[in-house]
C-alpha cells in the first residue's frame, strides 16, 4: 500500500508468508512395543482424532481447498498481491496419498508466478542444531521434491519454526539463497524494529527478514478470541495497525500457520 508523507507517495511492503504443515501423528506405542511393532504412524483403526488420514482430510476440507481458491481469486483480481509459502515434505507425502487435488491447486497458484515457495527441512525437523550432515540431507531432499512439483527452485530459506542462529545465516548465504526469515524475538531484537530488512553478521549476500509476532499473532491467534479487548477486529483497524508500524519502517513481515485460515480460526469468525 501507499502513505503519503510531505507530500511524498511512499511504498510500504508487507510481506506475507504462510506455512503449511500437517505432522504425522504418533500412534500409541509403549515400551512394550519395542523391537516387536515398528508402525510408529500406522493406525488405520485408531480413533479418528488421532488418524493421519482423517486429520488430513478434515483441514483439506476447511483449510486447503477454499483458502487455496481465495487466494487464487485475490491473485488474479489484484495485480500487486503476492505471498510466499513454505510447504513441508511431510504435507507434500499426506497430500499425495489422500488429497491430490490439494497439491494440484497449490501449483495452481505457483503457477500465477505470483506465489514464492520457500526452503525448508522436508520433515520438519531440527535437525541442524543436532546433525548438519541430516540437516543438509533434509534440504535437498525438501529442495528436488518442490522442484518436481512446482518448478521452482526456492531462493528464501526458513529453519522449522523460524529457529535461527547466524550460524544457520551463513550456513544458507554460502548455499546462495537470497533471504533467510526469523522470528522477530524481542530479547534479541532489544531496542531495534522487526519492520527493517537486516544483514546477518559475516555474510554477503542474505537479507534477514524479521516475523513481526504481534500484528501476525492478532490474526493467528487472537482474530476470534471474544474477550480480547479489540474484538472484533476489522480490516480498517488492522490497516490502521499496519500503517502506524510502517510510519517510519519499509515494511511488515506476516507470518503465519496456512491453517491460521479455515482449521484455527473457523470460517464462521
Amino acid at each position: 500500500y501507499e502513505t503519503r508523507s510531505n507530500r511524498v507517495s511512499q511504498k510500504k511492503a508487507i510481506t506475507l508468508y504462510l506455512h503449511v504443515h500437517q505432522p504425522f501423528r504418533v500412534r500409541q506405542y509403549s515400551v512394550f512395543d519395542t523391537g516387536e511393532s515398528h508402525d510408529y504412524f500406522n493406525e488405520p483403526n485408531y480413533n479418528s482424532e488421532r488418524n493421519n488420514e482423517y486429520v488430513f482430510k478434515k483441514v483439506a476440507e476447511k483449510s486447503y481447498r477454499p483458502m487455496n481458491a481465495l487466494l487464487l481469486k485475490l491473485l488474479r483480481e489484484h495485480k500487486d498481491f503476492k505471498l510466499s509459502l513454505s510447504i513441508t515434505g511431510t504435507f507434500i507425502d499426506q497430500a499425495e496419498q489422500w488429497a491430490p487435488d490439494v497439491i494440484e491447486s497449490f501449483q495452481a497458484l505457483v503457477a500465477t508466478g505470483k506465489v514464492e515457495i520457500v526452503a525448508e527441512t522436508y520433515h520438519h525437523s531440527l535437525a541442524f542444531f543436532y546433525s548438519r550432515n541430516e540437516f543438509e540431507k533434509q534440504v535437498t531432499l525438501h529442495r528436488d521434491k518442490i522442484k518436481a512439483l512446482f518448478g521452482v527452485t526456492p531462493k528464501v530459506f526458513r529453519n522449522t519454526e523460524l529457529a535461527y542462529n547466524n550460524e544457520l545465516a551463513q550456513w544458507a548465504d554460502s548455499q546462495g539463497y537470497e533471504g533467510i526469515l526469523a522470528e522477530g524475538w524481542d530479547p534479541i531484537l532489544q531496542w531495534r524494529s522487526p519492520n527493517y530488512v537486516y544483514r546477518p553478521p559475516a555474510t554477503k549476500n542474505i537479507s534477514l527478514l524479521l516475523k513481526n509476532y504481534r500484528l501476525s499473532d492478532d490474526l493467528a491467534f487472537r482474530f476470534s478470541d471474544q474477550s480480547w479487548g479489540e474484538w472484533p477486529l476489522t480490516a480498517d483497524h488492522y490497516t490502521d495497525w499496519l500503517r502506524q508500524a510502517t510510519e517510519d519502517a519499509p515494511l511488515v513481515n506476516l507470518f503465519m500457520d496456512y491453517e491460521t485460515f479455515g482449521e484455527h480460526q473457523w470460517h464462521e469468525t
